[in-house]
């Protein structure tokens, strides 16, 4: 017993030393801290409790204290219990997250426009998943590479998303975030073309290739031999859209090269030619005109490719005039050979039409200010009689070309662009000496009266 009372002295000095120490670093209460170190944990008060309620159960101890003591102590302990448990019953109130007014718009909150974007209906989506078998992704990435090759420079990549404001079988082509082109294909069917002489018909839905707007049919994959056999040109859904893209990108080609391409085919022609491009670039021109000539050429359908000639030629009548336009007529004469094989192939002959010359000599005089306008009746009919020489010019197997003198050929290139289809119209210092050209058709002969209107 004399030494059990002798460690009493040695335990309180312990917790009190334990007490010290642990509210070094705390500013709370010292009476707060002892009671809440002592009492605060509900079990360790519990446990306490138990072992003084055995204690209380052996012989010879003062069984009503050390009962009483435990009782106390367990009910405590039981209600501190109770109060923590109801405390984590009860929800944490949710702050809501308000903006902070301080914080202002920034340039990430303004969005990019796509340089190139196909929106597909929701029917039309197993055509991208690969998972389902969809090959629509890997043809757009053709279409790409074979355009870039022809054009003379990167096409951007196609930014395909789907939207649920189109009907389910519905796509749609768009240039800068402007619709360019539509259409509407059936997943599990093919599209059975009509190229202008078949035989025989086809049971289907009748449509329009939306490509090139021929007549068509939707068909059953089974009845592709019996259409191909009749004359039709039988293509899937995958093959439909990729065509009628790469279509529309030719048309809107000039519109996807912009400075930095131009600068990065400068700067490949710089590997091999540093003086040229050094001498052009900003020595003679800036790049924004050298970006303008090249547009120029491709809304006409001239290729870029031959970025080495087209240098040469900026550089070579670039110190006689600035203007675009003048500058792009050089370039052509420089890419003649070019341009003649795209038209006509390698053929030494090419079938044109051209203008009388009487109305020849009224549409330079009107360009160049010499007396007034032109009357509205004239170039109407001089319009329908260059659309109808060139069907019959398509009709003979011929591509159609308009050959007129190179101060009016820009005039007439713009008035006739999306009124004629598969129309070129030519320079006289466009065609190579080697080659020959054989008039099939004069425009105006048959004109009315030219007159002039101030």
């Amino acid at each position: 017993g004399d030494g059990l009372v002798a460690q009493i002295p040695s335990l309180l000095l312990s917790t009190a030393t334990a007490v010290i120490v642990t509210r070094v670093s705390d500013s709370q209460d010292m009476g707060q801290q002892v009671i809440s170190q002592l009492f605060g944990a509900p079990k360790a008060v519990l446990v306490a409790a138990s072992l003084i309620g055995v204690m209380g159960l052996v012989p010879g101890m003062p069984h009503l204290v050390f009962l009483s003591l435990a009782a106390l102590m367990g009910g405590f302990g039981y209600s501190r219990m109770l109060e923590e448990q109801a405390a984590q019953a009860e929800p944490e109130p949710v702050v809501e997250d308000k903006p902070e007014e301080s914080q202002d718009i920034s340039w990430d909150d303004v969005a990019t426009v796509d340089e190139i974007g196909l929106e597909v209906g929701y029917r039309l989506i197993v055509l991208v998943d690969r998972s389902h078998g969809g090959e629509l992704l890997s043809r757009i990435k053709g279409v790409r590479k074979k355009l870039s090759q022809e054009l003379g420079f990167l096409i951007h990549s196609v930014h395909i998303r789907d939207n649920l404001e189109l009907s389910p079988n519905e796509y749609r082509i768009s240039v800068h975030d402007v619709a360019v082109g539509e259409g509407e294909v059936y997943p599990g069917k093919e599209l059975a073309i009509n190229p202008g002489q078949v035989f025989g018909q086809l049971d289907g839905v009748a449509t329009k290739d939306p490509t090139f707007g021929l007549d068509a049919v939707w068909i059953e994959p089974t009845q592709r031999d019996d259409a191909q056999a009749m004359g039709f040109t039988v293509v899937d859904c995958g093959t439909v859209i990729a065509t009628h893209l790469s279509q529309v990108l030719k048309q809107h080609a000039h519109e996807l090269l912009g400075q930095d391409g131009v600068q990065q085919l400068l700067d490949k022609l710089g590997r091999t030619s540093p003086k040229l491009v050094e001498n052009l670039v900003p020595g003679q021109l800036g790049l924004g005109e050298v970006t303008r000539v090249m547009q120029n050429l491709l809304s006409e359908g001239v290729s870029i490719r031959d970025i080495r000639t087209i240098a040469e030629a900026l550089a070579e009548h670039s110190g006689k005039s600035q203007d675009t336009d003048a500058l792009t007529a050089q370039v052509r004469v420089a890419l003649g050979r070019t341009i003649y094989q795209e038209v006509n192939g390698v053929g030494g002959e090419m079938a044109v039409m051209t203008l009388d010359t009487q109305l020849e000599q009224i549409l330079q005089g009107a360009i160049q200010g010499a007396g007034g306008g032109l009357e509205p009746s004239l170039m109407e009919s001089v319009i329908n009689q260059i659309g109808q020489a060139s069907e019959r010019l398509a009709a003979q197997g011929n591509s159609p070309v308009l050959l007129v003198a190179g101060g009016i050929r820009l005039f007439l290139s713009k008035l006739l662009r999306g009124r004629t289809e598969g129309l070129h119209v030519l320079a006289y210092e466009e065609i190579p000496a080697t080659k020959n050209i054989k008039v099939v058709e004069i425009v105006g002969s048959q004109a009315p009266a030219a007159s002039m209107s101030a």
